[in-house]
């Protein structure tokens, strides 16, 4: 009587397994599809982000150069993250696309064959990421010259061991766009320099101001400018009146000073004896 109820009570879990699954695994249906994936990428540092955060499922990223095989990122393989770090998993001149896949948790099933995906926008991040702002230096030289000194912005990249910056990167296709005005005025003059140096020779004792931002000609439309730089004035110089004045000016106006002084001096003077001789006249009437 026993086997007999062992049988039934095997028949009846087999029963069970071919109708509902196995007993270990839960029906969650259909997997939601990430959405608004996109690219971010500062100075060459380049995130692939997503949403929404999952609930009883999980992300994978793949990401290929275009033509060529797909590749992960062991950090984002079946990640509750919303975003992924590819920035050394990336050539700086290949043109790449991602896909974020949702997958299930172990254990749970779906209604889906092959886990759903969504696919990004190609991105290159030679022509892509965004450069930073620079940072600058003004000088004045014994000419009076104005030097102005960029330092160029550091990327996340890194060759041998040492950091990279955006010179290493784009070498003779680095330029650098300069604007400078008056301090005060709104107009602006634009120069652009190939070099991370550039002498400007303004007028004397005025002071300028600057901003300076990375200009790649190669890039495509608002790719081409970098963010611009916090502007930086050069000092205002104090000049004594002889740097300010010509000598023919100084001696015209010492020449003005000194017959005002002497008008005055014989104003006193004829002041002071027509004083004298009323004074007498008043004693002389008096006696």
């Amino acid at each position: 009587m026993e086997s007999m109820t062992v049988i039934f009570s095997a028949l009846f879990l087999a029963w069970l397994t071919l109708v509902n699954g196995s007993p270990a695994s839960v029906q969650v249906g259909k997997l939601p599809k990430a959405k608004n994936v996109s690219w971010s990428s500062y100075n060459f540092k380049t995130i692939l982000s997503w949403g929404p955060k999952p609930v009883n499922y999980t992300y994978t990223v793949d990401f290929s150069r275009v033509g060529k095989d797909k590749n992960t990122n062991p950090n984002c393989i079946k990640t509750t993250e919303t975003e992924c770090d590819l920035t050394n998993e990336l050539e700086i001149k290949g043109v790449y696309t991602a896909e974020v896949l949702s997958e299930s948790l172990p254990g749970m099933t779906s209604d889906h064959v092959e886990p759903p995906f969504t696919r990004s926008k190609t991105f290159c991040p030679y022509n892509d990421t965004l450069i930073g702002r620079p940072k600058f230096t003004l000088t004045m030289s014994e000419d009076k010259t104005i030097v102005l000194i960029i330092h160029d912005p550091i990327t996340a990249l890194y060759k041998n061991g040492k950091s990279l910056n955006i010179r290493d990167i784009f070498k003779k296709n680095l330029k650098y766009q300069i604007t400078h005005n008056k301090a005060g005025s709104t107009g602006k003059k634009i120069r652009i320099v190939d070099e991370s140096r550039a002498d400007f020779r303004l007028e004397e004792g005025q002071s300028y101001c600057f901003s300076v931002a990375a200009y790649i000609p190669s890039r495509k439309g608002d790719k081409m400018l970098g963010e611009w730089s916090l502007p930086k004035c050069s000092p205002q110089e104090h000049k004594t009146i002889f740097e300010e004045y010509e000598p023919a000016v100084i001696g015209g106006g010492a020449l003005i000073i000194l017959a005002f002084v002497i008008a005055v001096i014989v104003l006193i003077v004829v002041c002071c004896k027509r004083a004298q001789r009323q004074k007498m006249i008043a004693k002389e009437t008096i006696v």
